[in-house]
């Protein structure tokens, strides 16, 4: 395949997926989404579709691998900015709520094919979840001087509680949200200094701020 087909064929891929992001909503979820409505969206054919994507499913596997990159690109940002301001938790959970708050469809995506009927949608989301945990652990295990295990534990509490607040936050009023980044970054600013009690006798030992 020359390079411009290449080009092209890569630019209509990419067409279709953002027409099925496009097409996500509260009202309306991946699984109730037809392959006409995408491929109308996208301005192809229906059966160019499938020069690109075996059949539906593969496309929303594709939409669960990309929303988990685009959070954890965006969360790894956040980590660089809090060697500026050293704020680790408030960083995260403004960050976090941006990204729920701009990309509301894409996070209804993460929370709905979490639980929903297609086992290979629900090992997808939990693999980016998974992602996600792992990298905030080696940052905590780095930072922090947690072990390992201890590291994922503290990690796998953090991001239980942040995705939770995140699907919380999807329905509510400005003012609402802001109360609930407020409740959230406490939350996790207790279970940071019960950890660091925990493991570390109350000592100061670690770099990682929990203001």
């Amino acid at each position: 395949m020359s390079g411009t087909r290449a080009l092209q064929k890569e630019k209509t891929r990419q067409a279709i997926i953002e027409a099925a992001f496009a097409h996500l909503s509260a009202d309306h979820s991946f699984s109730s989404m037809s392959l006409r409505e995408v491929a109308r969206e996208a301005g192809i054919a229906p059966t160019s579709f499938y020069r690109h994507f075996d059949d539906m499913e593969a496309l929303g596997l594709t939409l669960v691998d990309e929303s988990g990159v685009t959070l954890r690109k965006l969360m790894r940002k956040a980590r660089s900015r809090i060697e500026l301001n050293g704020s680790v938790i408030q960083t995260s959970v403004d960050t976090f709520m941006e990204f729920v708050e701009k990309n509301p469809n894409i996070f209804r995506l993460l929370l709905r094919e979490r639980t929903g009927i297609s086992p290979a949608f629900r090992e997808a989301v939990a693999r980016e979840i998974t992602h996600f945990k792992e990298e905030l652990s080696d940052y905590l295990a780095q930072e922090s001087g947690y072990t390992d295990d201890q590291a994922f534990t503290l990690a796998e509490g953090l991001v239980t509680l942040v995705f939770n607040a995140g699907a919380e936050a999807l329905d509510l009023e400005p003012a609402e949200r802001s109360a609930l980044k407020e409740r959230t970054t406490m939350q996790l600013r207790y279970i940071t200094y019960g950890a660091k009690a925990v493991h570390f006798g109350g000592s100061q030992q670690g770099t990682v701020d929990a203001n």
